[in-house]
């Protein structure tokens, strides 16, 4: 398995790992250290085993929203920067899937104590979690859309 690939799963598993396995280990231990501190705060670990055994109302009343919205943008930022920092090649398009699928898990946390879906009420983990698709799909199509019509993401020449 090529290295940006394993730092990439190690990044899903705990952020920060990924940082470890590239070397760049006060990186790492910041963001685990930040991972801990908003698991923490959030009550996470808490929301995810009642949500696993369906006390998805108990899963809301637990959750410390104000932490638990900054988990998505820290949980993909670092499975970004591990995934980038391995990866020979620069590709500038490349944080876009990960940015879109943290805005969209975001948005999720937010309605997840009142959204429905087919009359089930999934909570702060379950439509967190369903969010990441439609937060790929936008940002691998974005993406293409920029490869395709060669958009640079950032104007090259603007200091010359």
């Amino acid at each position: 398995m090529a290295k940006h690939k394993e730092v990439l799963f190690w990044s899903i598993a705990f952020p920060g790992f990924g940082q470890l396995l590239n070397g760049k280990l006060v990186k790492g231990i910041i963001l685990i250290f930040l991972e801990f501190i908003v698991n923490v705060q959030a009550h996470f670990n808490e929301i995810i085993i009642l949500s696993f055994q369906g006390k998805i109302e108990k899963a809301i009343q637990t959750a410390n929203y104000q932490w638990l919205m900054f988990y998505p943008c820290l949980y993909f930022f670092a499975m970004w920067d591990a995934f980038q920092d391995a990866s020979e090649n620069v590709d500038r398009s490349l944080f876009l899937p990960f940015v879109f699928s943290a805005y969209f898990v975001t948005v999720g946390c937010i309605y997840s104590s009142k959204f429905h879906l087919f009359g089930v009420l999934l909570g702060p983990v379950w439509l967190p979690m369903l969010c990441v698709i439609p937060g790929l799909i936008v940002g691998f199509t974005i993406r293409s859309l920029w490869a395709k019509n060669r958009m640079p993401l950032q104007d090259e020449n603007h200091y010359e």
